[in-house]
């Protein structure tokens, strides 16, 4: 039974875990960083973010796509990890309570399960950092 409960493939692909999760994020992240600068429109998502009564709409606008964009791409690359990861947490946090906390937890509802998700792993990252397979790691060396 301790065989079956105690399984080693941790010990050879442990290094692999943090790339994957940077991997996946950061993709996610470009994407909406590119959605909300290059698709939808800064001014547009300002717009979006004045309904929800954010102050300075068009700052923030600016900010959060330029973090997600960004940050993103940091993730994917390990640069800067600890950084991109805590700037895309709060990113997650203002839209867990600003948009999906009030909708339940399902997204086809609107729901805060995919914000959690991400808000989750971007905290992992933050604390347990980008891994071996990074730009941060390499710079340490």
């Amino acid at each position: 039974m301790k065989k079956l409960l105690m399984c080693r493939c941790g010990d050879k692909w442990q290094d692999l875990a943090p790339l994957l999760l940077r991997l996946a994020i950061g993709v996610v992240f470009v994407a909406h960083g590119y959605q909300k600068v290059f698709d939808m429109g800064v001014g547009n998502f300002a717009g979006f973010l004045e309904q929800l009564s954010v102050p300075l709409p068009l700052f923030f606008a600016y900010v959060v796509s330029y973090v997600e964009l960004l940050g993103g791409v940091a993730l994917i690359l390990g640069l800067l990890t600890h950084w991109a990861s805590k700037l895309l947490a709060i990113n997650m946090l203002a839209a867990l309570f600003l948009v999906h906390i009030t909708k339940g937890i399902f997204v086809s509802n609107g729901g805060y399960e995919f914000v959690l998700v991400l808000l989750a792993g971007c905290f992992s990252l933050m604390i347990a950092g980008p891994g071996k397979w990074s730009v941060d790691t390499r710079f340490k060396e």
